[in-house]
């Protein structure tokens, strides 16, 4: 069954917005999502700020997972490096947040790119442990200098707008005091979510371009089958060291954007086996190989947690488990359910919505 309309040129089968109902759709999207962070309290805030950290870091694993089909279990190493990197930049050198972003991302695409020479001769599982490793050394490594991480006591992390001690004075009272425009008040989480919505929507409009790019089709061809794709002029190796200097760079943002929003971070937790299995979880929830299912699977993901613990209250035995422990289990239950019915995730439901109004009022 097909999901959009008969294209005859390639123009139209290349255009975003090819007819209205997409153009009104972005319309409603764009002022929705500037109005909610004005509509919702303190909670609602902290809960779209790390939906769009998990966007963004889906966003990463997809490519390298989806896009590619390497598997990783080391996705929070990179998230890690990203924390550490902008709590250092900022903590110690009193570097604006909009610096510390990138520099953030290159960091973690350092290390990315070290890795992915392993990529070459491992596959699968192997290739898993090795990532499932370099998690455990990223670790090990921030907490061997105390000196700047600050060890397992965590470090803070404040938010600046401009260079040097004029920065250390006086940006970080300006980013946390609340603007007054009007009407309307721009507090520290607003600031936040606005920032957070421009990085999220750029991470999403780069790994939509990359999907469709040469690049992105060499990637699918590796995913598919690496041999058939070197037979047919694709370079295996070279597709696969930048899928991971794509995802790791894309991580550490998302790792910077996690440590500006928590404002103090630690090594473990959060950034564990278990983050690493949640982003899993993201890709699998929102439908392997799609931005849609990257941007999907995080929101789904952010939103259904706090839902889960609430409902795990009241189930006979669950309730007997930390919150924690209560959303980790409901919410794997939910990925089971998914692989078991609908493997494509929510991907799958949202193909399902397009070809019942396509084929509208036929059921076929």
């Amino acid at each position: 069954m097909p999901t959009r309309k008969l294209v005859t040129r390639y123009e139209d089968d290349l255009r975003r917005f090819p007819d209205m109902w997409h153009k009104v759709g972005l319309t409603l999207a764009i002022v929705s999502l500037a109005i909610y962070p004005f509509m919702a309290g303190a909670y609602g805030l902290t809960i779209a700020n790390l939906a769009m950290v998990a966007v963004v870091g889906s966003t990463g694993l997809m490519v390298l997972t989806g896009f590619t089909g390497q598997i990783s279990l080391g996705h929070a190493a990179f998230l890690a490096l990203g924390a550490y990197t902008a709590a250092v930049g900022a903590t110690h050198f009193a570097l604006p947040f909009w610096i510390l972003l990138p520099i953030a991302g290159l960091v973690a695409a350092a290390v990315g790119l070290a890795v992915g020479p392993f990529a070459l001769r491992l596959k699968g599982l192997y290739l898993a442990i090795v990532t499932l490793g370099l998690l455990f050394l990223v670790n090990h490594t921030i907490l061997s200098f105390p000196e700047w991480t600050k060890g397992v006591g965590g470090i803070s992390v404040p938010v600046y707008t401009w260079f040097g001690q004029e920065a250390a004075k006086y940006a970080l009272p300006e980013f946390s005091n609340t603007i007054n425009l009007g009407p309307l008040e721009l507090t520290f989480e607003r600031k936040l979510y606005f920032i957070f919505l421009g990085v999220a929507t750029l991470a999403v409009l780069a790994a939509s371009n990359l999907q469709r790019s040469n690049i992105g089709r060499a990637m699918a061809a590796v995913r598919d089958h690496d041999l058939a794709a070197a037979v047919l002029g694709v370079n295996p190796a070279t597709t696969k060291i930048i899928a991971f200097g794509v995802s790791s760079f894309i991580a550490g943002v998302a790792g910077a954007m996690f440590a500006f929003q928590q404002q103090y971070i630690t090594v473990d937790p959060p950034f564990n086996l278990i983050m690493s299995v949640q982003y899993i979880a993201m890709c699998v929830l929102g439908g392997v190989g799609t931005v849609f299912g990257a941007v999907a699977g995080g929101i789904a993901f952010t939103v259904l947690s706090p839902a889960a613990q609430a409902i795990g209250s009241y189930i006979p035995l669950v309730n007997t488990l930390s919150s924690a422990q209560q959303s980790t289990l409901l919410f794997s239950l939910v990925v089971m359910g998914f692989l078991l019915f609908e493997p494509l995730g929510l991907f799958g439901i949202w193909l399902r919505v397009k070809r019942y109004f396509l084929a509208w009022p036929f059921r076929y």
